[in-house]
């Protein structure tokens, strides 16, 4: 286990209900808050007419901006932003999936410097990211999730789409931590299967990526990521089954939030790699992100885990999906095949030509992913430095 630092600072009520504390919370951050959220679904559910009748219900004025696309865009951030300043808001209110957080971080950050969302951005040729990030300012934020997915209620990363130039990076900072969080199972209730399946595929990922090639003697770290794999696929089966099964989506819902956080990720020494192979798609062809990392993820096992990492893949076959094998090669062959089981039964089949993915674009993505996820070092860190060349055969095997 390497050294590591580890800073959680958001304050986390979770239970069945919580939702109705909400103008109580928000009163100890200020009084105008700019209330963050999507087009559709919190309208559809009646979320945000609850949510603005809680706020009412404790004198606090709230101003709706209610414009956030899945894979957020940079545009809609600064619009967000400006309209945060006009109004004098005092913190930002977060009320979605991981796009609404990801984009209210970025609101409260730009909000208060007055600077584009893109001058925080890895892909921005200006450089000015060097001098910006980590963000060290932001206005004060509440996160409350309706998906179980990306952990972003309570960790201090934001990842953005800048449409224009289709570059989809991650910024990051200590004043992007949430300062409260707000996890109500129950407003995961109406979540589609399809979005639910994408969900976990994602909280699997956020596990699997750093567990698969850590550093040794990560023991702790490796029994937490054991059992949250093994809840998230049991308990992910059980909600697309049953939308309103409390114990399932209350299951997923912390699981999310403690699989990318430092209690199972502090003292790998390792990235995500897979996460900087999928960015370009999500970019590009502005397909879900879960359902990326999904498709993405069996062709990395097979040409790279396979591999390097033979015996980390078995033991998540031994430990997460029962798998009674000792040879660890042919252990890791049938994690691939349980893996893909599980995501078959979750509905998740499709290939990347689905979305439009054609094979004389996969050099450009793959380049893309190198520079971005790689930061400039010319590689993507994995189990090995991964070249432009290997994320192509990545994706081609997709296709």
């Amino acid at each position: 286990m390497l050294s590591f630092e580890v800073s959680f600072p958001t304050q986390i009520f979770f239970g069945i209900g919580e939702i109705n504390q909400l103008g109580e919370r928000a009163k100890t951050l200020g009084c105008k808050p700019l209330l963050v959220t999507g087009g559709n679904a919190a309208k559809r559910t009646g979320l945000l007419a609850r949510v603005q009748a809680l706020l009412e219900a404790a004198n606090i004025e709230a101003i709706l901006f209610d414009k956030i696309e899945p894979n957020p865009r940079t545009t809609t951030v600064d619009a967000g932003a400006a309209l945060a300043r006009e109004h004098g808001c005092d913190f930002v209110l977060a009320v979605g999936g991981g796009s609404v957080m990801d984009a209210s971080k970025a609101i409260a950050a730009a909000a208060l410097s007055g600077r584009p969302i893109y001058d925080y951005m890895r892909g921005n040729p200006l450089g000015t990211a060097k001098e910006l990030v980590p963000v060290q300012s932001a206005l004060p934020l509440i996160t409350v999730p309706t998906v179980a997915a990306t952990g972003s209620e309570a960790n201090a990363i934001s990842v953005l789409t800048h449409w224009e130039t289709h570059e989809k990076s991650s910024f990051n900072g200590p004043a992007l931590f949430p300062k409260i969080a707000i996890l109500d199972p129950e407003l995961t209730f109406t979540v589609p299967a399809r979005i639910t399946a994408e969900a976990s595929a994602d909280i699997f990922s956020h596990i699997f990526e750093s567990y698969l090639i850590s550093a040794s003697g990560t023991h702790v770290q490796d029994g937490i990521s054991e059992s949250l794999i093994r809840l998230v696929v049991e308990h992910s089966l059980k909600a697309i089954q049953q939308p309103d099964h409390a114990e399932a989506r209350a299951t997923l819902l912390w699981a999310s939030t403690l699989g990318i956080s430092p209690f199972a990720l502090a003292g790998r020494g390792a990235s995500m790699p897979l996460h900087g192979i999928e960015h370009p798609l999500s970019g590009i062809y502005d397909m879900a992100h879960g359902r990326g990392l999904a498709i993405l993820s069996l062709p990395y096992f097979e040409q790279i885990i396979l591999a390097d990492r033979p015996e980390r893949l078995a033991r998540m076959g031994r430990n997460c999906f029962g798998i009674d094998i000792a040879d660890d090669q042919a252990c890791a062959r049938a994690t691939i095949e349980a893996v893909r089981q599980w995501y078959e039964r979750m509905g998740i089949t499709e290939r990347l030509s689905d979305f439009g993915v054609t094979r004389d674009a996969l050099p450009r993505m793959a380049e893309e992913a190198v520079q971005i996820g790689g930061r400039g070092v010319g590689y993507l860190p994995s189990s090995h430095k991964l070249n432009a060349a290997e994320i192509v055969s990545i994706y081609e095997a997709c296709l």
